[in-house]
């Protein structure tokens, strides 16, 4: 199976998570593979024979099985996505990696560092090119949040300051969405939107240096919404961290369950010369709807517009368009054979962060 390729042909696409009824895949990679040049969906996976005929007839797509080994053979893929629950993610993965075929996965990569870990290692044992979906770094404005900094806008960095709200993991869940109040299977506040920015954030600044962090489970029930019933929740809805970056700069962030009426999300690069202030309505900075504001000197704080340079894939909107961008830039790397998406190792790295800010939590030792 071949993993990459030098010449423009499209590469065969086949999704693991591609349902009729909706999700994910048809919400976030549908519409972002549509819009990038250099690919083609041929191919899906379901659970059952007839879940994947009617997702295959649903979405225009002739390859439909049911086994990813299967699909992950066939002469017309080169690359599995994964997009599907969490705790399903090795199980589906290690098959598609053992083909020898290009794989890129939804974050979290696992339910744990272990799994992750092993995952990494297996595509290094097999020489596979993988792809992690922390697609906050590919949105236009992010990249160009870090030039700003990389190139001095606000001076020094002194500190930096982030809140958000997780939407989910508030005193309501939809049934779908009921294994997330389970911290067990790997999708919780910490994870999801947490994590995802968390990765943003680093990318934009440096890492750790130093942490302490509080975490806490303030909803220890939620009801699902489409019954009624109290659902037990273990995951977090409550992180906060505190501490100071590799490059000397403060660090403050807190994550909330649920939404709140007034800020769901705020996060600050506060400098000797300026700041740069990202708002949005949702703490999920994966989905790409925030706005970017600074100010230099005496000026007053406004809008900066995000430098047509930085739109890879012009005409996306909502969810989809850092998802779009993230598969512009891996068909980049693939031919130019560079590393800008991250891969399974920088995913293993991710989920080793977040261990130290969950053990600095438990022991309240400084990590």
């Amino acid at each position: 199976m071949t993993q990459s390729t030098g010449s423009p042909r499209p590469l065969g696409v086949g999704i693991v998570g591609l349902s009729a009824d909706g999700g994910w895949g048809a919400r976030g990679h549908l519409p972002a593979l549509a819009a990038v040049e250099g690919f083609e969906l041929r191919g899906l996976t379901a659970s059952s024979p007839e879940a994947a005929r009617r997702s295959a007839e649903k979405h225009g797509v002739p390859l439909a099985f049911t086994d990813v080994a299967e699909l992950a053979a066939h002469d017309d893929i080169d690359l599995v996505v994964v997009a599907v629950k969490v705790p399903r993610h090795r199980e589906l993965i290690e098959p598609a990696l053992e083909a020898g075929t290009m794989v890129l996965s939804e974050w979290p990569l696992a339910v744990g560092t272990e799994e992750a870990e092993a995952l990494a290692s297996l595509a290094e044992r097999r020489g596979v090119r993988t792809a992690v979906g922390l697609q906050s770094r590919s949105a236009p404005a992010v990249r160009y949040l870090r030039d700003l900094v990389a190139q001095g806008y606000v001076g020094e960095v002194l500190s930096t300051t982030l809140v958000g709200s997780g939407g989910g993991w508030g005193p309501v869940v939809a049934s779908r969405g009921a294994y997330t109040a389970d911290r067990a299977n790997g999708a919780t506040l910490m994870t999801i939107p947490f994590g995802h920015t968390l990765d943003a954030l680093t990318m934009c600044l440096s890492g750790f240096a130093g942490l302490t962090a509080t975490t806490a489970t303030r909803r220890g029930k939620v009801r699902v919404a489409e019954t009624g019933e109290s659902l037990p929740q273990t995951a977090e809805d409550q992180i906060a961290v505190s501490g100071v970056l590799e490059s000397g700069a403060v660090a403050s962030l807190h994550y909330r369950g649920g939404s709140s009426r007034s800020t769901n999300l705020l996060w600050e690069i506060n400098g000797t010369e300026g700041d740069l202030v990202v708002t949005g309505d949702t703490g999920h900075l994966q989905f790409g709807q925030f706005t970017l504001r600074g100010a230099r000197g005496d000026e007053e704080l406004s809008v900066l517009p995000v430098p047509d340079a930085y739109e890879l894939v012009p005409g996306v909107s909502g969810p989809a368009s850092p998802v779009a961008h993230a598969y512009a830039q891996l068909r980049a790397d693939i031919e130019e054979g560079t590393r800008t998406v991250p891969d399974f190792r920088h995913a293993v790295e991710h989920h080793r962060l977040l261990d130290r800010i969950a053990r600095a939590a438990g022991t309240g030792v400084r990590q």
